[in-house]
């Protein structure tokens, strides 16, 4: 059977593309909507790391920089083990819409899953871009 190996999601920023690459693309943005502290190396090859007060983190590699349209990195699969080479590839494009922005956020990369963890990562990043979306929104208009 086959699943869908992919999430797409596409919000409307009343923010202007700058604000918003800032806050996808520093340590000060990321970690305050993504986490709750982060560090980026912010070109290909670069690393970033997102940490949560629970202690938990989530390693990022920098894939794609194209500023200020495009962010992409690569990260661990939600649900397998931290030790698992498996990663998923998430990219950001950014779109000039009136005065404010278009933003798609895909993550591809969950056909490379067996059926036993697949509802796990897909179902919970599912989920996970939805809030995210909502607390990268909150962030900025907070700013």
């Amino acid at each position: 059977m086959a699943f869908p190996d992919r999430i797409e999601r596409t919000v409307e920023i009343a923010h202007a593309p700058d604000k918003v690459w800032a806050a996808l693309t520093t340590a000060e943005g990321l970690g305050t909507w993504f986490g709750n502290t982060a560090t980026i190396d912010l070109r290909p090859g670069g690393a970033g790391q997102l940490k949560w007060d629970d202690g938990s983190t989530q390693d990022l590699r920098i894939e794609r920089v194209e500023e200020p349209a495009v962010f992409g990195f690569t990260w661990r699969i939600y649900g397998l083990p931290d030790d698992d080479p498996r990663r998923t590839y998430v990219e950001f494009t950014l779109e000039p819409a009136g005065t404010g922005t278009r933003l798609t956020v895909v993550e591809a990369g969950f056909a490379q899953l067996p059926d036993s963890t697949y509802d796990v990562a897909y179902d919970g990043n599912t989920r996970g871009w939805a809030s995210e979306l909502g607390e990268l929104i909150d962030y900025l208009n907070a700013a």
